[in-house]
């Protein structure tokens, strides 16, 4: 099977099972990564890497295939097992030992697709080093370590207890409230409903059975749909919150006590808030799809925002290279630095919402009560074939930058702007399609700006608007 190059992705690899890429391409995968390794220090002797995997249908299959590859590489595994990509990247902090780690998960995306989360040390793999494994693939030329044979080491008990452990010390003083977390039959559902009854907690827990063929709904928490048994829950149980999972709980979405949808750059806007009362004039990051209120707020908290690309890679890196204690990205991955390790965690964020709530005696509207009234549109993506993707945006960009009309920002596809409202258009790294976000202080005004992007980009962002509204 040739393998499809469109799964070399901008911040991972990630493709459609069985089709894009085979049990083949992840033992070759797994041989590129040893040999990435390797190369970066050649004169060490041995090497950790840690792998674990998602609950989709073929990440089994995946897993045992990359285990045999690094045992051919002569490398020590650390076998993690089912957990969520949040926990693979907690190995590489609680085993010091550990070099490497890959998680293999298509995170939100459906079912029948799978990828691979990797990082060297605690640092992401992606971008030019993701070009650098396909080149290594390609070659077939793999290295193996100095040391003179691999040891598979079972670690799933050990990290989920360490796990644990961290946060149930972390947040010993948590006052329990009424809450509600979707798991969405994804990978948080091995280990959600344990970690929060240890920090005290009592949550009501829907679809927290690992199954990967996603029964229930699909595990994309930025989908309204994909929230109605949660919002029945949450009202059906008068709980002060609702919290749902992605498919490997990095990203959340939050219901308040009346069962509405709380656009994340909101969350980001009041933890920044609270993180800024400790760390003033601290860099605080948010992605492109945020609110201009997000920043503004930032500034008026005392920090100094930073709009960057979307991407978790991207987001994590540009908080370390930064020193920033906290960001964001508006699809819900949401990373703390401060108290934490820098990478974004579902079940943690969720933690410290928990804790502002609780030492606050204040409910998420109430804590929200001073943020402006905005028109937006959720995030919407629209289809677009591989090959058109990049042509479409060459075009885009090129008539922006022609363009004196608009405020104009380049950092990752094009971001427009008014003095009420601003619109942004950029190719997904994620799938094959246009993501288009809107928003203004007026109807009037974001109905223009929504009519000045299907101009431009001619793709049908209010039928697609519509589509969305619909479910």
């Amino acid at each position: 099977m040739i393998t499809n190059p469109d799964i070399y992705r901008e911040y991972d690899i990630r493709g459609i099972y069985s089709k894009d890429f085979s049990d083949n391409f992840a033992y070759n995968l797994a041989l590129a990564f040893s040999t990435f390794c390797i190369k970066s220090d050649p004169s060490k002797k041995s090497w950790v890497i840690s792998l674990g995997h998602d609950v989709r249908l073929s990440s089994p299959a995946l897993y045992k295939k990359m285990l045999e590859a690094f045992k051919e590489s002569n490398i020590t595994i650390y076998k993690l097992g089912l957990v969520t990509s949040p926990m693979s990247y907690f190995s590489s902090f609680i085993y010091p030992e550990v070099d490497g780690t890959i998680v293999i998960t298509a995170s939100h995306n459906p079912k029948n697709y799978n990828g691979f989360k990797i990082s060297l040390k605690s640092k992401s793999v992606f971008g030019s080093d993701i070009k650098v494994l396909k080149t290594i693939v390609d070659s077939n030329k793999f290295l193996k370590s100095l040391q003179s044979e691999s040891v598979c080491i079972d670690k799933q008990d050990d990290i989920y207890k360490k796990y644990i452990n961290r946060y149930s010390k972390e947040f010993k003083n948590l006052k329990s409230i009424p809450l509600a977390l979707d798991c969405g039959n994804g990978a948080g559902s091995c280990i959600a409903k344990k970690m929060y009854e240890a920090v005290g907690l009592n949550p009501i827990m829907l679809f927290d059975n690992p199954d990967g063929t996603f029964p229930n709904h699909h595990p994309d928490p930025t989908i309204e749909s994909n929230l109605k048994d949660l919002k029945n829950k949450v009202l059906g149980s008068k709980s002060f919150i609702g919290i749902a999972l992605d498919g490997d709980a990095d990203r959340l979405g939050v219901l308040d006590e009346n069962g509405d949808i709380i656009p994340v750059d909101k969350i980001l806007s009041l933890f920044s808030k609270f993180i800024l009362k400790k760390n003033i004039n601290a860099k605080i990051i948010g992605d492109v799809k945020c609110s201009n209120i997000l920043y503004k707020n930032i500034k008026d908290y005392g920090g100094k925002p930073i709009m960057w690309k979307t991407g978790h890679s991207l987001i994590k890196t540009k908080i370390e290279k930064e020193g920033s204690p906290f960001g964001g990205e508006f699809s819900g991955h949401i990373f703390f630095a401060d108290r934490n390790y820098g990478y974004d965690d579902a079940l943690y964020a969720g933690l410290r919402l928990i804790e502002i709530m609780t030492e606050t005696g204040l409910s998420i509207t109430e804590l929200l009560k001073d943020y402006p009234k905005t028109y937006a549109t959720p995030e919407i993506r629209i289809e677009v074939p591989a090959e058109d993707q990049n042509i479409l945006m060459k075009n885009i960009i090129a008539h922006y930058k022609k363009s004196n009309k608009f405020i104009t920002n380049f950092i990752d596809g094009v971001r427009i702007e008014t003095k009420n409202s601003w619109g942004l258009i950029r190719a997904s790294h994620t799938q094959s399609a246009i993501v288009v976000r809107c928003e203004s202080t007026n109807p009037d005004d974001l109905n223009k700006m929504i009519d000045e992007i299907e101009l431009q980009s001619k793709v049908a962002v209010r039928e697609e608007l519509k589509k969305l509204l619909e479910n």
